[in-house]
């Protein structure tokens, strides 16, 4: 009879805290449910999803390559992108392939269980775990790495040596180790001491830090790779700021990274906001007419005034917030803990679970594959966020005939790929092809009654 009575308040026990672990599951797939709907909703209220609102006289034109780049152009970007696409490609399918066998089989346990043997404090395991599963990432892909710097030098792309190229990977290596590490070891701490709740501390904590990067990185990490100088005084920089007075975007410099030790490219970004804001352009631009730069400068002015930055920053951050409530729900589960290797209980010497170090693998399994899972969705975005930007210098500028021919020199001196396929879309493009803005400025030039800018290739006689 006592049997009985023991087994009956064992299984009323199991019951009882079965419905305890259910508590936060469920108040964490709720926010989780909440963070991703907010994230929707400001995406589609502020993505441009027609950058060029209105009708086009006479139809939107069609983009094609034959209209502005020579056969020889065009076949060069096919070459190119032709020789670029297996290195991309392989590397990309090996590190998915690695970070999710180490993280969804004992094997990933296993390597962390090892390389931290000889450390018993739970803060350096996770340190020693960070530090080991990136730099053992960073190692898988180096040969792809090294491949496609093989293509950049082989199209005159790259114009570093082999031992300068090598200190910028350590470089990118380090400043992952310090990410990584940082963000785990905040992670873990959470989980450690609220257990059960710790998702609500990930999610706001994920949040901050996400703005906190994106504040500091521009004084933080981009001098790591680059060194910048104010763009020296004299007729461009005064009308550059000329042009931002214009257009009310409050810039008090321009900044030059001297891009020209590692790339021919031509390129210009905005990064930061607030007072870390900052409108650079590549030492490889200042070569460029001064009508290309200005209507390069017009663009990067789009992103200031919208305030792209910033927005972008909060999207992530609130991606990172649903991120960390559906993470909960995830690591919480007891058979994809063991099917990781970890098992939900604590062992002698080691806590258990989500709060145990060698569910590292485990967890950079599930933020990679989110992370590409939401590729799609980010590049979309992004390239409707560039049209804007660019319909943006059209308006400031008035001169699509400039932004034809400055976006037809960006495409071939990159080597831009001016006929991306579906799955390149979908995985890496971030901008509009070269056609596609330049059909577009045309779209503008027919809208405003401007002159439109004749094919770049005249047709054959």
């Amino acid at each position: 009879m006592s049997e009985e009575v023991d087994e009956e308040r064992a299984a009323t026990a199991d019951r009882d805290s079965g419905g305890a672990a259910r508590t936060p599951r469920v108040a964490a797939g709720i926010a989780a449910a909440v963070l991703f709907a907010a994230l929707a909703t400001v995406l589609a209220l502020t993505t441009p999803w027609n950058p060029l609102p209105g009708d086009v006289p006479g139809g939107q034109v069609r983009p094609d390559p034959a209209l502005d780049f020579s056969p020889a152009e065009i076949a060069r970007s096919r070459a190119f992108d032709s020789a670029l696409n297996p290195p991309a490609y392989a590397g990309l399918a090996t590190g998915l392939v690695l970070v999710l066998v180490l993280g969804l089989t004992p094997l990933g346990a296993r390597f962390i269980g090892w390389v931290t043997a000889r450390t018993r404090r739970w803060p350096l395991r996770v340190a020693v775990a960070s530090v080991a599963l990136t730099t053992l990432l960073r190692a898988a892909g180096l040969p792809f790495d090294v491949w496609r710097e093989s293509v950049l030098r082989r199209y005159g792309l790259s114009t570093q040596g082999w031992a300068p190229w090598l200190g910028d990977q350590l470089k990118s290596l380090a400043v992952a180790w310090v990410i990584y590490t940082v963000a785990l070891l905040l992670l873990y701490a959470v989980t450690r001491r609220f257990p059960r709740y710790w998702w609500t501390g990930a999610a706001a904590g994920g949040f901050l830090l996400v703005v906190l990067v994106s504040f500091i990185y521009p004084i933080a990490v981009e001098p790591v790779f680059n060194k910048f100088h104010p763009l020296p005084r004299g007729q461009l920089r005064d009308d550059l700021l000329a042009m931002a007075k214009r257009d009310g975007v409050p810039v008090e410099d321009v900044l030059v990274a001297d891009a020209s030790r590692r790339t021919t490219s031509l390129n210009a970004y905005v990064s930061g906001f607030g007072s870390t804001r900052r409108i650079v352009l590549y030492d490889t631009l200042l070569k460029s007419p001064r009508p290309q730069v200005e209507s390069i400068v017009g663009h990067e002015l789009g992103h200031a005034k919208r305030d792209d930055v910033l927005w972008g920053t909060l999207v992530g951050a609130l991606g990172v917030s649903g991120a960390m409530c559906l993470l909960y729900l995830l690591t919480t589960s007891p058979r994809l803990l063991r099917r990781a290797g970890v098992g939900p209980e604590p062992g002698p010497g080691r806590a258990g679970g989500a709060a145990d170090p060698r569910s590292i693998a485990l967890v950079l399994a599930l933020v990679a594959a989110g992370t590409q899972l939401g590729a799609p969705v980010q590049n979309l975005v992004s390239r409707r966020i560039e049209a804007r930007a660019d319909a943006h210098a059209l308006g400031l500028t008035r001169d699509p005939s400039t932004f034809v021919s400055m976006q037809h020199a960006l495409s071939v001196r990159n080597i831009s790929d001016l006929s991306p396929d579906a799955m390149e879309y979908l995985l890496w493009m971030t901008h509009p092809s070269g056609p596609d803005r330049i059909a577009m400025a045309r779209d503008w030039a027919r809208m405003h009654r401007v002159p439109e800018p004749p094919p770049l290739r005249p047709p054959p006689s």
